[in-house]
């Protein structure tokens, strides 16, 4: 009988193992198309963005209006955002809306949706049965 030291068979049982998808290759967020007509900030992909990440249009724009501190409107694909607001800018709003209302926060997956408990909005993870609360700030 042959002796295999443990790291080979750790090594053996670790190569047969189905590689487990990184958050990011899961979750593509395209860049905010952006274009600022005067004194307005049009989103024109904003709702493929919305539908990417799995949420309400409308809630996805009443945190990137109540973040940047104006006022916005939707209008079919396009979100109006009042101001003069870079590319940059939304792109990193609509990153903290994924890590407060998409991510779960005990498996890092994005396969959640929004549940509303009285007053209270919960996020339950479908990946992992997680249910954690979303806390204002």
């Amino acid at each position: 009988m042959t002796s295999v030291s443990y790291e080979d068979m750790l090594k053996r049982a670790l190569s047969s193992l189905p590689r487990k998808p990184l958050q990011s290759e899961r979750l593509k967020i395209p860049s905010a198309d952006v274009i600022v007509v005067g004194n307005r900030t049009l989103v024109r992909n904003f709702r493929e963005i919305a539908s990417i990440i799995n949420r309400d249009p409308e809630h996805l724009l009443k945190f990137l209006c109540k973040e940047a501190g104006s006022a916005g409107t939707l209008k079919d694909d396009i979100a109006e955002i009042h101001g003069r607001f870079d590319r940059s800018t939304l792109n990193k709003l609509i990153e903290r809306y994924v890590q407060n209302f998409v991510l779960c926060k005990v498996c890092m997956r994005p396969d959640t949706h929004l549940k509303k408990y009285g007053r209270f909005l919960y996020i339950e993870c479908d990946a992992c049965g997680a249910s954690s609360p979303i806390i204002s700030r």
